[in-house]
């Protein structure tokens, strides 16, 4: 029901109550805010078809005089897989462009891209911890006080708090995370981070062989090349516009976005990022991962159950 409307069926029970009692429907109209054809409409289906008559009803039509037949339809989708756009189909079919487009999008062939099979999933996994990490980027925008994604009010917004930049690597084998927040995505940060990613992997026991980023000005810069030399690691690149390559980093920002940046309401940049270690420490310790087993990733670097509270208390 309508927030505004101004009859729900029982109203309408009342409408056809007063007039079925001598009151004339200019007066029943008036006084209930409706107009006087209103009042005439529900008359005539309280009439035609008693009590059930006063529900509501659906606004679709009974019939469509524009509805295809199966035979035009096919013909649409015929001339679609030739890759004849929507303007073609409808001048050589003699049927009106809405038509054609509104066949198309019920086909799923509204855009050319769908004309194309998806390539297959590509889902791989190193054999050892480190033999590849996964390194990535996730913008946030700074807090200064509560916005408008929690009151609702879109008024509560802060100018110019600017962005804080989230930096994570993911080990391809174990799913082990480390997060760092930086001030911002340069050349500088990044080698910054492989370092620190790096020697963090290594207290762990872990001998990082490579890694792999997308094409970011940062990644490709003779900096990171020369960072990456020096580790002696090898740099894998991404293919042009084919995220899904670097999907372990890229997953692992929706999880932490979820469960860590929009899991609470924040007052401040500052809160959010003293959170970030503890549910860190969660994710690599304690929570199950779908993606080796429902374990946690830790538990894949070969140290025992037992230890792993006892290594970080």
């Amino acid at each position: 029901m309508h927030k505004n409307a101004r009859l729900t069926p029982l109203g309408r029970a009342e409408l056809v109550r007063r007039v079925e009692a001598g009151l004339t429907p200019r007066a029943v109209a008036t006084a209930l805010g409706v107009s006087v054809r209103t009042v005439f409409k529900w008359l005539r289906r309280y009439r035609s078809e008693g009590v059930s008559g006063l529900q509501d009803r659906s606004s679709r039509p009974h019939r469509t005089s524009l509805k295809l037949s199966p035979a035009e339809v096919a013909q649409v989708e015929l001339l679609r897989r030739q890759r004849w756009t929507g303007e073609q189909i409808a001048f050589e079919t003699g049927v009106s462009r809405s038509t054609v487009f509104r066949t198309l999008r019920r086909l799923g062939l509204n855009h050319l891209k769908r004309l194309q099979p998806m390539e297959p999933v590509q889902r791989y996994e190193w054999e050892q911890p480190g033999q590849l990490i996964h390194i990535d980027i996730k913008k946030l925008a700074r807090i200064k006080k509560i916005g408008h994604r929690i009151t609702g009010d879109r008024k509560d917004h802060t100018r110019g708090a600017g962005w804080e930049f989230v930096h994570v690597c993911v080990d391809d084998h174990s799913r082990i995370a480390y997060v760092e927040v930086m001030r911002d995505e340069r050349k500088e940060s990044a080698v910054s981070f492989l370092h620190s990613a790096v020697k963090y992997y290594a207290r762990l026991g872990i001998k990082t062989e490579r890694v792999m980023t997308d094409n970011g000005a940062c990644y490709k810069s003779k900096v990171f090349r020369r960072a990456c030399k020096k580790l002696g690691l090898r740099h894998i690149r991404t293919k042009p516009y084919t995220p899904q390559t670097n999907g372990k980093a890229e997953r692992f920002i929706q999880t932490a976005i979820r469960e860590w940046a929009y899991a609470k309401t924040y007052t401040h940049s500052r809160e959010r990022n003293r959170e970030l270690p503890m549910w860190l420490y969660r994710y690599n310790w304690h929570r199950p991962h779908g993606g080796i087993g429902k374990k946690p990733p830790m538990s894949r670097v070969g140290l025992p159950v037992n230890n792993l509270m006892t290594l970080h208390s």
